[in-house]
C-alpha cells in the first residue's frame, strides 16, 4: 500500500498566547535550540519520505514566504491566508488541490518531540489503511508531554480506533497535531472558515478515525513559558 509523500504544515495562526514573541514574527520562526520551529517540522517530514509539503501562512506571511524560500530539500508550495484565517479545518481544504487528491500528512507548526524508540511519522505510515481509515491521528500520553495545558482528547481502543471521551471520564491522550488525512474526510466540506473537529466527529461515528500512540516526549511549544520548559528539557536530554 502506497505511504504519504506529501504534507501540510498548519502555520496560519495569530500565535497570541506567545506574545511578544510573535509581535514581529509568526510563531513558526520561534527558534528551538536555534533553529525556528517550522525547520524541525519540515527536517522530520523530509526525514520521513514526504517530497512535497504545502504550508499555510497568516500573521507576517511575508517573513514566513521568504524563509520557507530558502528551502530546497523539497518541494515547498504556500496556501496564501493573508486575507482571512480559515482554521483547521479551512485551511486544509483550500489546500487540498495542492496535495494530489492522496492521503497527505498534516502536521501543526508548534509540535515538537524526542523519540523514545522508533520513529512516530514512518510508524504512521507502516499503519495507514486508506480502507478502513478516514485520518490517523498520532496520540501522545499526557504523562509524557510539555507545554500542554488540556485534559486530553480521546480514548483509543484495543484495535486503534478513537473516540471521544464521555463526560466525566478522563483521557490518557492529547493529540499533538499530527496526522494522516484521507481526502475524503472533507466529502461535502464548503470554502471558509471551520474547524476540522467535526469531520473527526463523523469519522468516529463512521469507525473510521484511529490513532497511533507516540513513544516519546511530546513538546507544545505555544507560550514563551512552554518555549522554556522545551528549551530546559532539550538541553538536558540533547546536550550539544
Amino acid at each position: 500500500m502506497s505511504t504519504p509523500k506529501r504534507a501540510m504544515v498548519l502555520a496560519a495562526g495569530l500565535g497570541t498566547r506567545m506574545r511578544p514573541l510573535t509581535n514581529h514574527v509568526p510563531k513558526p520562526l520561534v527558534k528551538v535550540r536555534g533553529r525556528p520551529l517550522i525547520d524541525h517540522v519540515i527536517d522530520r517530514l523530509a526525514a520521513a519520505g514526504v517530497e512535497l509539503v504545502v504550508v499555510n501562512v497568516h500573521h507576517h506571511a511575508a517573513l514566513m514566504k521568504e524563509h520557507l524560500a530558502k528551502r530546497h530539500d523539497l518541494e515547498i508550495h504556500v496556501s496564501d491566508e493573508s486575507d482571512r484565517v480559515l482554521g483547521s479545518g479551512g485551511g486544509i481544504f483550500k489546500a487540498l488541490p495542492m496535495l494530489g487528491g492522496e492521503p497527505f500528512f498534516v502536521h501543526n507548526a508548534d509540535s515538537i518531540w524526542v523519540e523514545a524508540y522508533g520513529r512516530a511519522l514512518p510508524r504512521m505510515m507502516a499503519r495507514w489503511n486508506a480502507d478502513e481509515m478516514d485520518a490517523l491521528l498520532l496520540v501522545a500520553s499526557l504523562v509524557n508531554a510539555i507545554g500542554y495545558e488540556g485534559a486530553g482528547d480521546f480514548l483509543m481502543d484495543a484495535d486503534g480506533r478513537l473516540s471521544r471521551v464521555p463526560e466525566q471520564r478522563l483521557s490518557p491522550f492529547a493529540f499533538p497535531g499530527v496526522q494522516i488525512v484521507h481526502p475524503r474526510l472533507f466529502d461535502g466540506c464548503k470554502s471558509g472558515d471551520f474547524s476540522i473537529n467535526p469531520l473527526w466527529d463523523r469519522a468516529i461515528a463512521r469507525g473510521r478515525l484511529y490513532g497511533v500512540r507516540l513513544e516519546g516526549v511530546w513538546m507544545h511549544v505555544g507560550t514563551p513559558d512552554a518555549l522554556a520548559r522545551t528549551e530546559e528539557y532539550l538541553a538536558e536530554t540533547l546536550p550539544a
